[in-house]
């Protein structure tokens, strides 16, 4: 397997400033490319009132709660800073004092990872109650999953109804990139991966609105099903 290795990385765009601030993971999942090895950068200065950190697993860091308190004190021109993780948060390392530092010094938009079984599900929502305890609203609140890869369409449809019903909305992430109008299906075929896809998009218009503002969406998945089925009784005669 490749190493993913990308270096110290800082950049200005507009009104947002990008960081990576640390390197590797420890969990050494197969679908991953990211080290085992742990670099940590030092905190550059901060230039923006927002600033999106793209560490793949930024709590890997054993002093991350001592950084979170440092980017909470600073300021850009007397005004206080918002941070955005934009991987998700590792439930492994979450504990509820890292999740009242996150709260504490304004990191949005948090989004924690369920790429395996279904049987984590007491585990992810230990995570997501963590959050609310911290003072996360639901609609600050989002959940990455691996699609197309080991765990089965089916799994993830459980998975998805149980996110359905604690009010999160998913971000459906592909396995090497699996997206149209070039699919390349890896685990699941051509037909679960539309259907799939087609399903998350309705799942975040429920959990956000509580209705289906765009009814195309709906009327798109209902030719994806019949699709499927047709597809399904060609199998079986």
């Amino acid at each position: 397997m490749v190493n993913y290795r990308t270096e110290f990385y800082n950049e200005i765009r507009g009104d947002e400033q990008r960081l990576r601030l640390g390197e590797g993971c420890p969990n050494g999942c197969e679908y991953c490319y990211a080290s085992p090895e742990l670099i940590s950068y030092d905190i550059p200065e901060i230039k923006r009132n927002k600033v999106s950190i793209m560490d793949m697993n930024f709590l890997y860091d054993p002093k991350h709660k001592e950084r979170i308190k440092k980017l909470g004190n600073m300021k850009v021109n007397g005004k206080v800073v918002y941070y955005e993780l934009i991987c998700g948060i590792d439930w492994r390392r979450l504990d509820q004092e890292t999740a009242n530092l996150l709260k504490e010094n304004r990191f949005i938009n948090i989004r924690f990872a369920w790429d395996f079984t279904i049987n984590l599900q007491y585990k992810i929502k230990d995570c997501y109650n963590m959050l609310l305890k911290a003072g996360y609203s639901k609609k600050n609140i989002s959940c990455f999953m691996l699609c197309d890869w080991k765990i089965s369409y089916n799994e993830c449809l459980l998975k998805l109804d149980l996110l359905k019903d604690w009010n999160i909305c998913v971000n459906d992430c592909w396995f090497d990139n699996v997206k149209p109008p070039n699919y390349q299906c890896n685990y699941w075929s051509l037909i679960e991966c539309k259907v799939f896809r087609a399903k998350c998009a309705l799942h975040n218009q429920v959990v956000k609105f509580k209705l289906y503002p765009d009814l195309k969406r709906a009327k798109r998945l209902f030719r994806l099903l019949d699709e499927m089925k047709s597809q399904t009784k060609l199998y079986t005669i």
